[in-house]
């Protein structure tokens, strides 16, 4: 193997926005990204200022192979890495993506909307984490550091405006209490009035944005070698949300069957075309609130570091959606979530010659109180009166929905290790990881009556009306190992060659019991356990500064065997789903292509590729099939371009945008789950004056007013439509931000 030349004293004086050093700490320590063998993606604090980066989905689109959707609005985000998806929005499922925040692994969906600020660095990592983080996502992580208290009285603040009254405010300041105490405090808030039209109720705009978050931050460093950090944090949403476009599909199969009248809901149809517009009987919602505390310290003995992270969280969620999309008041699908995570994480990391150790402890427990189901009069109307009398709704006697409490719980420990050996031009790795994970879950499922004014699945006004099927108490434990193999080859600073076999587990668990009561999964309720999934993920890549300062690639290719692929899928002839395994293969590539032809102008691109095969999916036998919001093809690309405009500044201009393939949203592929392909765009011009501590902005977000799909649901078996979730509008907006 030729190494390429170095050219270490070429890099330019004046380091582009591009090339800024990312320092990051996917080996539990703290390293340059271009330095470590495992596919990043990494943004510092100010190139996601300086990009106009102010969410997940964001950073998500700036990385070769991921994919982050919203598919219930603003409430939370569901991740896609190299394909590695979950569509069950169940909230006992954990995400094969991990989401982590300062360190701590944030398990509930419904908690990873949370707003960005005060950011000091984001990391994609792509591929299985399997020995160093507590979590053993199979996909990979997401990981956001926020800025900690400094020794300097200092912040920022910003405040944006755009269409539908949107506003951000942002704030941050740090405050230095004494020689070894410092504080810092941050906060946002959100608010919209929403860019959904409800033909019933055009006075109130759906889908906006109501949000905030505050972080309290106290360090102290009582001598050179112990720091101590505090975080509390809370945040809490409460928006109008979980409204879909209403898409006929009286024949079922999924196939539309546009102006067709919909006998089963009052012979409706949607007659036009506007897509962020509708027809809706109820005011949906999401409601959520968040709290956590964590205790971070570092302790330095000797040549070793010894870290302890221990966290507690709470979050609670109340949704509700107009599930049919219709002004019929047929189904409205409730999903609420009560749940307490603490955490423990003991780590000891050395360097001693050539070879770098880290070894620790982990532990989490996690509770959660749940409950899902239905108002629904029109389902459950007296078969003597007309389909449309609404008598269920004032008599307590007779049910009107359906609803499936459950209770779980999560026990996991673990005990890992990983070390690196230098030797001359290469270094070679391995960790292992053994995790011991204990599962419990209860679910009972009932009919019930709500209050004809209920708007909420938590109406105290609810009475059981019957009980018709329990899911006993259940408890499932599993043993699992995770593991690492890799040599790196580094001949000079600007080149690293790796080779990886990581082996990625994710546990068993249970689905939640259907809403179809003939389904043959309530009278097998082994149905609605499933396995644990492993992961054989094997990588070759390169990262090469070829110009330093000037040109960069990083690439990789991959290949991943999976065994019991942990798939959600509905079962044909049935309204049940459930998570199932079976068997899957993924073999891709991704490229990342960071150029500074000229002074000032900072160029990307990515490209991943995925080919992802599911087989032996119940229901599905002979038929390979696909992973979900997994494009074949995904594409990314961004150019900006800052110069002076006179001795009063410099003008920034900047243009990125996403290119995804055909996609699907469930593994049964039919044209009501189907995404063509699209490509959004987005354009923003930055003003930065001269000897000045604040910038001004103007962007359009989804610049062309696209249409695209991010999530849809099949429902024509069962009340003759398709829901469909479409991407934000164009929208534009204006900013003001600056330091103190």
């Amino acid at each position: 193997m030729v190494a390429p030349a170095a050219h270490a004293d070429d890099a330019p004086d004046d380091e582009n926005l591009m090339f800024e050093k990312v320092t990051v700490t996917a080996q539990k320590r703290e390293q340059d990204s271009q330095d470590v063998g495992i596919a990043i993606t990494a943004l510092s604090g100010d190139q996601l200022e300086a990009l106009g980066y102010t969410n997940a989905q964001d950073v998500a689109a700036f990385s070769p192979g991921v994919v982050s959707v919203q598919p219930n609005g603003e409430g939370s985000y569901s991740f896609a890495i190299r394909g590695v998806a979950n569509n069950d929005l169940s909230t006992n499922v954990e995400s094969p993506v991990a989401v982590y925040i300062d360190d701590v692994y944030i398990s509930q969906m419904s908690a990873t909307g949370f707003l960005l600020f005060d950011i000091d660095r984001a990391e994609v990592l792509r591929g299985p984490q399997g020995t160093l983080f507590g979590r053993n996502a199979t996909g990979g992580l997401v990981s956001f550091t926020t800025v900690k208290p400094g020794k300097d009285f200092g912040g920022y603040g910003s405040v944006s405006y755009g269409q539908y009254n949107d506003m951000m405010l942002e704030a941050a300041v740090n405050i230095p209490i004494n020689d070894w105490i410092s504080a810092r405090v941050s906060g946002a808030q959100h608010t919209s009035t929403g860019y959904i039209t409800n033909r019933e109720h055009p006075e109130e705009k759906l889908n906006n944005n109501d949000d905030y978050g505050l972080r309290f931050q106290l360090l102290m460093e009582p001598t050179d070698d112990i720091s101590i950090l505090l975080n509390a944090r809370v945040g809490g949403q409460e928006i109008r949300t979980g409204f879909f476009e209403y898409k006929s599909a009286v024949n079922g199969g999924g196939l539309y069957t546009p102006g067709e009248l919909n006998p089963f809901l009052g012979n409706y149809e949607d007659t036009d075309d506007d897509v962020w517009a509708g027809d809706y009987n109820t005011r949906g919602h999401n409601i959520s609130d968040t709290e956590g505390y964590t205790a971070t310290i570092n302790w330095d003995v000797g040549n070793w570091t010894l870290t302890s992270i221990t966290d507690y969280q709470k979050n609670f969620r109340d949704y509700i959606e107009d599930t049919d999309a219709t002004p019929v008041r047929a189904y409205e699908y409730f999903q609420t979530n009560d749940a307490e995570q603490f955490s423990q994480e003991l780590r000891a990391a050395t360097e001693i010659g050539p070879i770098d150790f880290v070894t620790g402890l982990y532990y989490m427990d996690l509770s959660s109180s749940d409950s899902t189901g239905g108002i629904a009069p029109l389902m459950y109307t007296d078969p003597d009166n007309g389909i449309f009398e609404e008598d269920v709704m004032t008599d307590p006697t007779l049910a009107n929905g359906d609803r499936t409490p459950s209770e779980s719980s999560t026990k996991s420990a673990s005990i890992f290790a990983q070390g690196e050996y230098k030797w001359k031009d290469f270094s070679f790795i391995g960790g292992l990881r053994y995790i011991n994970e204990k599962r419990d879950f209860v679910s009972t499922r009932q009919d019930v009556h709500f209050d004809e004014n209920a708007t909420s699945g938590l109406d105290p006004r609810t009475s059981v009306i019957y009980t018709y099927s329990t899911f006993d108490p259940a408890e499932r434990e599993f043993d699992m190992w995770a593991w690492r193999a890799q040599a790196n080859y580094q001949p000079n600073d600007d080149v690293l060659y790796y080779l990886s076999y990581n082996r990625g587990v994710k546990s068993g668990g249970f689905s939640q019991p259907p809403y179809d009561p003939t389904s043959a999964l309530l009278t097998s309720p082994e149905n609605l356990t499933y396995e644990p999934e492993e992961l054989d993920a094997y990588e070759v890549g390169v990262k090469w500064d070829a110009i330093p300062g000037y040109f960069r690639i990083n690439s990789s290719v991959y290949y991943y065997d999976y065994g019991n692929y942990q798939a959600y899928t509905s079962f044909p002839g049935s309204l049940g789903s459930a998570t199932i395994n079976a068997q899957a293969t993924n073999k891709g590539a991704e490229i990342e292509i960071q150029a500074a032809p000229i002074d000032g102008l900072s160029t990307q691109l990515g490209i991943g590729y995925a080919d992802i095969k599911v087989t032996d999916v119940v229901g599905f036998e002979g038929m390979t099939l696909t992973s979900v919001n997994s494009p074949e093809w995904n594409v990314n690309g961004l150019v900006r371009y800052e110069f002076p405009v006179s001795s009063w500044g410099n003008l920034a201009l900047q243009a990125d945008a996403q290119y995804q393939s055909e996609h699907y949203f469930g593994l049964d592929v039919t044209p009501a789950t189907t995404e063509n392909g699209y490509i959004v765009g987005n354009v923003s011009a930055t003003w930065l004056p001269a000897d000045a501590d604040w910038k001004f902005s103007l962007s359009v977000e989804n610049v062309t007013n696209e249409e695209y799909l991010v999530q849809t649901f099949d429902l024509s078996d069962w009340i003759g439509m398709i829901e469909e979730y479409y991407g934000k509008p164009r929208w534009v907006r204006a900013k003001l931000s600056w330091e103190f």
